[in-house]
């Protein structure tokens, strides 16, 4: 049962990006799992248990090898100019679709020590993906399904949509096409304010995240529907 991040974690995070080195965090392995790891993977399940509330089948993992739900903490540095051996922040994906999690649309969370970001939908798609989702806003009915939840989303204050990659309409696209402007994206996910606070050493702070989740749900959902 998650019962909220202790203090102890956050302080955890904020110390690592200063002291981002092998021999600090060896030192302190045992405060990374007692107060970061064992409660990221609370949050992972309680949560995961209430997003079925709204996307049945949803996936979630408690591994900690990367291919469960939470990302992991060690950096993959081999081509990386920042050679810092890991992340600062703790992160993971509650995903739906038969692909791995980071190829399907998901509910998703990073924890740093100012707060917990939220997301909804998919940070980048697969080519496969890709070739669906333009298909499905081309379609009338889907695609004037999602310009609503897109609209409906930026019209709440705080919330953002991401995954806008391209500056203009992609070749072989009308320009002209009511939606082109969804047609830019080559991801797409919104999130909303971030959480901060006494809340994040609250078990309260996953109603907190299914409060924000109900609300990105159509968009997620709409996206299993359309690229999966």
């Amino acid at each position: 049962m998650f019962t909220g991040f202790p203090i102890e974690g956050l302080t955890f995070l904020a110390d690592l990006a200063q002291n981002n080195n092998r021999e600090w965090f060896e030192a302190r392995r045992e405060v990374y799992q007692t107060a970061l790891l064992e409660p990221a993977l609370a949050f992972v399940e309680t949560l995961g248990e209430r997003l079925r509330e709204i996307a049945p089948h949803i996936r979630f993992d408690t591994r900690t090898n990367g291919a469960g739900s939470l990302m992991r903490i060690h950096r993959d540095v081999r081509f990386a100019k920042d050679k810092s051996p890991y992340h600062d922040y703790v992160s993971g994906l509650l995903w739906e679709g038969a692909g791995k999690k980071n190829n399907c649309p998901a509910f998703g969370f990073q924890l740093i020590p100012e707060g917990l970001g939220l997301m909804a939908g998919q940070f980048m798609f697969t080519k496969e993906g890709l070739d669906s989702y333009r298909a499905a806003v081309l379609d009338e009915e889907f695609g004037t399904a999602l310009a609503k939840i897109c609209n409906d989303l930026r019209g709440r204050p705080g919330y953002e949509l991401g995954g806008e990659a391209l500056k203009t309409v992609p070749r072989g696209f009308d320009a002209d096409h009511p939606r082109a402007d969804l047609l830019r994206y080559k991801g797409l996910y919104a999130h909303p304010p971030r959480l901060t606070g006494p809340l994040l050493s609250s078990p309260d702070l996953v109603d907190a995240c299914m409060a924000h989740f109900v609300i990105m749900a159509p968009l997620q959902q709409w996206l299993v529907t359309a690229t999966q």
